[in-house]
């Protein structure tokens, strides 16, 4: 089969390679999934995961992603709640190779039947923006109808949807981002938004809730701004600072079944807007993962 490959951590996005890999087989409690549209994170080639296994042995060349819509075309021993020709969504392992193939081997429990009014292309760009959101805001977050949110990088894949599902949970939601994001932030639903690189955020004021997608300095000033008895929720690594009244949590996102329920019907109710800038083919992908000017939105590959 055709899949993206990674072999040098230094390298970057500049050293993937389309080429030929051996065609995955679905183990015990698998499915093995013919990918129809794939997502893509270059955060991940940064993660150890994609480098080595859990046991810490080098296991490149790997193929990266791990968000991906597909049909199930063969199904492992023992594996259930699937069937052969059924369309799905979502979230592969982080020590297994990702979707950025023609086949995926995937555990039968990270995915979520797709609709068939929700086109592939939508269902792949859903799984780590909308889950993370989600877990983020109703799981570690806590959140609770009125309370005030900050979400960083409000125009973000992340971002963006936590944006929506805050605003339509009964949030107040201050957004933030570069100067050009703020139309889209706004159109997001953020109430009122924080130009990072020209605005004091300080100015913000308490909030319930932030939500952080940038760590470092930004997260370290956000945390002043959690309100007692409130929540900072990151997934850029511990806090250097958590708040001094409230509480901080780290998390990576996780596969969720319901949750990916969730989500895509809120997409096919059209309370949730994905957040997709550019859609290219597999021959393609390389270049699109390597632009020479920035990219808004999520690129997906089809397939």
């Amino acid at each position: 089969m055709k899949a993206i490959v990674v072999t040098d951590q230094a390298a970057g996005t500049a050293g993937m390679t389309l080429t030929e890999r051996p065609e995955p087989k679905a183990a015990g409690n698998d499915v093995l999934v013919e990918v129809h549209a794939s997502g893509f994170t270059p955060g991940e080639l940064e993660w150890p995961s994609t480098w080595v296994d859990r046991l810490g042995r080098d296991r490149t060349p790997s193929i990266p992603g791990h968000e991906m819509a597909g049909v199930v075309s063969s199904l492992g021993y023992g594996t259930r709640g699937l069937s052969l020709g059924q369309r799905v969504f979502g979230l592969t392992d982080w020590t297994r190779d990702g979707t950025l193939a023609q086949y995926v081997a995937i555990e039968a429990r990270n995915l979520a039947p797709l609709p068939g009014d929700v086109d592939f292309t939508a269902g792949a760009s859903l799984p780590i923006s909308g889950l993370t959101a989600w877990q983020g805001l109703f799981v570690h977050g806590r959140f609770q109808e009125g309370q005030s949110v900050l979400v960083h990088g409000a125009a973000g894949g992340v971002g963006s949807m936590a944006t929506q599902l805050a605003r339509q949970a009964g949030a107040y939601v201050i957004g933030t981002g570069r100067a050009a994001d703020r139309q889209a932030a706004m159109e997001f639903g953020a109430q009122e938004f924080v130009d990072l690189g020209n605005d004091a955020l300080e100015d913000v004021g308490s909030v319930d809730l932030v939500f952080d997608v940038i760590g470092g300095g930004i997260g370290k000033q956000s945390a002043d701004l959690v309100r007692a008895g409130g929540m900072l929720v990151t997934i850029a690594g511990p806090p250097e600072t958590p708040p001094k009244d409230g509480l901080a949590v780290d998390f990576v996102v996780e596969a969720d079944r319901a949750q990916l329920a969730e989500v895509v019907q809120r997409v096919r109710d059209g309370r949730l807007r994905t957040n997709i800038g550019q859609v290219v083919a597999l021959k393609d992908a390389v270049s699109a993962f390597n632009p020479a000017e920035r990219v808004k939105g999520k690129i997906i590959v089809r397939l």
